[in-house]
């Protein structure tokens, strides 16, 4: 009914028949009613008025924020506020140098000293940066590998279950299924303390003092034959360590030795006229058989 007197509840002359909305005004009112209930918990403020968020959306403008949105139509929009780190005017400075403002911070946590960063700060380089002081025999080591490492990588390192080995390997590189051990594969000796130290034992890194590091260390190259069993390792004896892969690894030379390979404009598609399958995955079958329906892209 589109007339007559409406009631308190707005229905005409009593009747539960009401007089409908324009179907985006409806909308628009629901949307703006959730917006509203959705953004007051979170510290938001949601435009109030169809005419200020339009019939079909509604704009949601942080709190802190506010202050700097146009307060009506056609008025001029406040003053940027100062950046993080700015510069203030030299009237505050009576000598006429510019003073900085410090930067705005977040309140939270605080600067990292030195014992922090020492904390992380590590690492080993094969140029013997970052070795830290202690030393450690091939005997000590071999007890403190049975007692914290033999569980995982075998009494001579040899891998126990699925655990990798550390030991052997020597000359398989170039097979089919090569054995990449500390002595096989490694380039550095220090790349073998650094890790010890970091990460192991599995399941309590950082655990080992740094005494024993050295001596799991001197242990592991033992096994592999680089050095006998009167060997200590330290910092000074480390650097005389050559492993047998250095000289295998290089630096990247992809830019000048294939860049004859290179293509500045790749075939992407239709860039054989006939595939033909030359190998196939029995043991896995994988490969499709001939004929079969291709999956759908």
């Amino acid at each position: 009914m589109m007339g007559g007197d409406r009631g308190a509840n707005g229905h005409a002359g009593g009747s539960r028949r009401t007089r409908p909305w324009p179907r985006a005004l409806g909308r628009s009112v629901a949307r703006r009613t959730l917006a509203l209930a959705f953004a007051a918990p979170f510290g938001f403020a949601a435009c109030t008025g169809l005419a200020g968020c339009g019939f079909s959306m509604i704009s949601m403008i942080p709190l802190a924020s506010a202050q700097h949105a146009p307060a009506a139509s056609g008025a001029a929009p406040p003053a940027a506020p100062p950046a993080a780190s700015s510069v203030a005017s030299s009237a505050d400075d009576p000598a006429g140098a510019p003073a900085v403002v410090p930067p705005r911070r977040f309140g939270i946590g605080r600067q990292a000293d030195a014992v922090d960063i020492a904390g992380w700060d590590i690492d080993v380089r094969p140029d013997g940066h970052g070795l830290p002081h202690g030393r450690g025999s091939v005997k000590e080591g071999e007890a403190i590998y049975e007692r914290r490492c033999a569980a995982c990588h075998g009494e001579f390192g040899e891998g126990a279950g699925r655990w990798p080995a550390l030991a052997g390997g020597s000359g398989t590189l170039a097979a089919d299924r090569p054995v990449k051990t500390v002595g096989s594969f490694w380039p550095y000796a220090s790349t073998l303390l650094d890790y010890i130290r970091r990460a192991q034992p599995f399941g309590a890194p950082q655990s080992l003092r740094d005494d024993e590091v050295y001596a799991v260390a001197a242990y592991l190259l033992f096994l592999n034959d680089l050095v006998d069993e009167n060997f200590v390792l330290s910092r000074e004896t480390l650097r005389n360590v050559r492993m047998p892969n250095a000289a295998r690894f290089y630096d990247d030379d992809r830019e000048s030795a294939e860049r004859a390979f290179w293509n500045a404009n790749p075939c992407m598609s239709g860039c054989k006229d006939s595939v033909t399958v030359i190998g196939r995955a029995r043991a896995l079958d994988a490969t499709p058989p001939d004929g079969a329906p291709r999956a759908a892209d």
